[in-house]
């Protein structure tokens, strides 16, 4: 008897309903990213995210739990998404850090919804007892962190204050360039912006240095 053969279909009554499974929760995510883009966090509603998604109000708490667990996943599955537009740099590091931060800019111009939607919710947890507070907050500080340091390590700079206010300008330009962008995309060059404001910032630091 084949065992191989007969093993195999137990294996893919498996896999199906996994794959089914990740596909909902992808489709709910995805859903949950147009609304909340659209509407915010606190005036976006399940309902519509489940109707996006096609499926029930009840389906989406099954996955996610609450309104709140489906914006953390959100958040999550757009850094994810993030990475995987440019794998070759998932986890750079050093100096080529900076082309990375470029390269993520010009993906972006690609993915309206997922800036617009990052652009609406980080402007919102700034609000009392908003849940997507602690993840802005948290990304902020390790953003800033590691460019400060790559800011140091590229310059020769060793002033830290200096780096870290380099590096929070640096992140306040890229933020405000993509509220413009969603603005008026023909007039806002995400991508050369950035590319300047990082070769004038080194430049900068490295006089000082």
């Amino acid at each position: 008897m084949d065992t191989t053969q007969a093993a195999k279909p137990a294996a893919e009554r498996v896999q199906r309903p996994q794959a089914r499974t990740t596909e909902r929760r992808e489709a709910v995510l995805k859903a949950a990213m147009n609304v909340f883009g659209a509407r915010g966090y606190n005036k976006g509603a399940l309902v519509e995210v489940a109707e996006q998604a096609g499926m029930t109000h009840a389906g989406v708490l099954h996955h996610f739990g609450s309104k709140e667990g489906l914006l953390v996943a959100m958040l999550k599955y757009r850094d994810g998404e993030e990475v995987a537009g440019i794998p070759e740099r998932a986890q750079v590091e050093g100096p080529a850090f900076l082309q990375h931060l470029i390269d993520t800019v010009e993906e972006n111009t690609h993915r309206r919804g997922v800036v617009q939607a990052y652009s609406v919710l980080s402007g919102e947890s700034v609000t009392d007892g908003h849940p997507a507070h602690d993840y802005f907050q948290g990304r902020t500080e390790g953003l800033r962190a590691k460019i400060a340091g790559v800011l140091g390590e590229v310059s020769g700079n060793t002033d830290e204050q200096e780096l870290r206010d380099s590096a929070s300008g640096l992140i306040a330009i890229m933020d405000g360039l993509q509220v413009q962008w969603l603005l008026d995309p023909d007039a806002i060059d995400m991508p050369r912006l950035v590319g300047r404001t990082v070769d004038e910032i080194v430049e900068r630091l490295r006089a000082a240095a």
